[in-house]
């Protein structure tokens, strides 16, 4: 009799722990539990930690909470300006009700990742070459806005989106360049100008101002020597006054012009006794 009950015992604390073996389900700290009792939604979304189900009737779907970080492929595309370009792009987001995300859409990541391709084109067409290499900034917004707004109903949230590169064919790439080397030379061009033009002025201030006091440019004629003899040269640049050129000038033109002799006419030379 004892050992039919030790059996029966036995055979019950078996049960039990095959029982409890096969019911007993863990929830990690960044998941979550979908129970499904019969093919039905059961009960609210399981928490991290122990949990159990009735085995054979209910199915638990564990949900990963974390932030997932999904390449979107390199797209082809003509934007609004009819370039054509390749974009590629990096999507973040993360599940924040796990019921939907099982029971709305079959594959949430590969619902969200084909959502983020057709986005990412049509952000494209919509955009010109210089909005894609200069104002990423918005265009994530946009992408952003446009594939969080279905994968809402899916308990999605899109987290960030982000354009990670822009390719250009071969030809695009050097008209750029020969444009951007043509602005610089521009610029440098301007630059050197406008260079010139204030010297000029400083220059014109500076001769009214010599004008004014001749020994001021005798003595910026000797800083010049002194500035020529210090790099130890062999020759000696001396530079001739202007000042005196122009006395010499003045000089000439005071000066009175010889007499002239008529054709035909001789003066006759004084006789000896003359």
């Amino acid at each position: 009799m004892l050992a039919e009950l030790f059996t029966a015992a036995a055979v019950t604390a078996s049960a039990c722990a095959v029982y409890a073996a096969a019911a007993a389900r863990v929830v990690k700290q960044y998941e979550r539990g979908v129970v499904f009792r019969l093919g039905r939604l059961h009960g609210n979304v399981r928490g991290p930690g122990f949990t159990t189900v009735i085995p054979a009737i209910d199915r638990l779907h564990k949900v990963n909470m974390q932030i997932v970080t999904m390449p979107v492929p390199a797209q082809d595309g003509i934007t609004r300006d009819n370039v054509t370009v390749r974009v590629d792009a990096v999507i973040y987001f993360k599940v924040v009700d796990a019921a939907s995300a099982i029971v709305q859409v079959e594959d949430y990541r590969f619902a969200v990742s084909q959502m983020a391709q057709t986005s990412l084109r049509s952000i494209i067409g919509k955009s010109d070459l210089d909005d894609l290499l200069s104002n990423r900034e918005k265009l994530n917004q946009g992408l952003e806005l446009m594939i969080d707004s279905p994968a809402i109903g899916w308990g999605v949230q899109i987290d960030r989106v982000e354009i990670k590169d822009v390719s250009l064919p071969e030809t695009m790439k050097r008209s750029m360049a020969r444009q951007a080397e043509a602005d610089r030379e521009r610029r440098a061009r301007v630059i050197n100008a406008d260079a010139e033009l204030q010297a000029s002025k400083k220059l014109a201030e500076a001769a009214a101002q010599m004008s004014e006091q001749p020994a001021a440019l005798q003595l910026r004629l000797l800083q010049t020597v002194v500035a020529v003899a210090a790099e130890k040269n062999s020759t000696l640049v001396l530079p001739f006054p202007v000042e005196l050129l122009r006395f010499l000038e003045r000089a000439q033109q005071a000066a009175p012009p010889p007499p002239a002799v008529e054709e035909g006419k001789h003066e006759k030379p004084p006789s000896p006794e003359e």
